[in-house]
């Protein structure tokens, strides 16, 4: 079994959802007592949030770059990192390693291909929504047409994230305006929605919606699960 890193805490929120993925993951696979490798360094979100806004990408990067090397001096063989938004820096992350990154929109573009899925909307933070890092490369690299919510409902999504899911709060209202944005955008066209924010499925859960849901905290433990069992 090959070690998984995880470049966490970005929310501590959701890390712990990847913590429990994972190793449920190599119990169903291997049974027994059998749990995961896992080699975890979690930042200080509070740091890179405030970078995030600011526009400060550059500075997050090298941030993550150093967390990233510590994980690979831990013994991990890949790297996850633990959030959507902070793919925006994955190149330059990948580039100090000397590992693979095993890319959260990689592995959910090979879910949604496998169902056939050719038209997605996405949730996420402003920043996941609006620029190019993520929904670009599921259009460019894998040919899947990307929708997101339009400008109020992209605040609101944001806001809910930042300002309730990343401090634990689950607020029943929120989940209806998501339900609502999520109804919209299968409206208009898109046969499933991205939940692209690893603290959604806090909130959001398949149970809750007729329109197809992929998760990308769960798609991107399953992935690592594979690669880290596989022969």
């Amino acid at each position: 079994m090959k070690t998984i890193g995880l470049l966490g805490g970005m929310s501590w929120e959701s890390t712990q959802s990847y913590y429990q993925a994972i190793n449920r993951g190599v119990k169903a696979r291997l049974g027994g007592l059998h749990s995961a490798k896992i080699c975890l360094y979690s930042v200080d979100f509070a740091e890179i949030e405030t970078l995030q806004h600011q526009g400060d990408w550059d500075a997050t990067a090298v941030i993550l770059a150093d967390a990233a090397k510590a994980v690979e001096r831990g013994g991990a063989d890949l790297l996850l990192i633990c959030t959507n938004t902070m793919h925006k820096v994955a190149p330059q992350i990948a580039a100090q390693l000397s590992i693979s990154l095993l890319h959260i929109a990689d592995a959910t573009a090979a879910q949604l291909q496998a169902a056939g899925i050719s038209k997605v909307g996405l949730l996420g933070t402003r920043f996941t929504m609006e620029q190019d890092f993520y929904k670009g490369r599921l259009t460019e690299q894998f040919g899947i047409e990307v929708l997101v919510p339009d400008e109020q409902e992209r605040g609101e999504v944001h806001r809910v994230i930042y300002d309730e899911l990343c401090r634990g709060e689950i607020k029943p209202e929120s989940r209806q305006r998501y339900l609502n944005i999520i109804d919209s955008l299968h409206r208009q066209g898109a046969q499933a929605v991205i939940l692209g924010c690893t603290e959604i499925a806090l909130l959001v859960q398949q149970s809750h919606t007729s329109v197809p849901l992929f998760d990308t905290t769960a798609i991107h433990a399953e992935a690592a699960v594979a690669a880290a069992l596989a022969e």
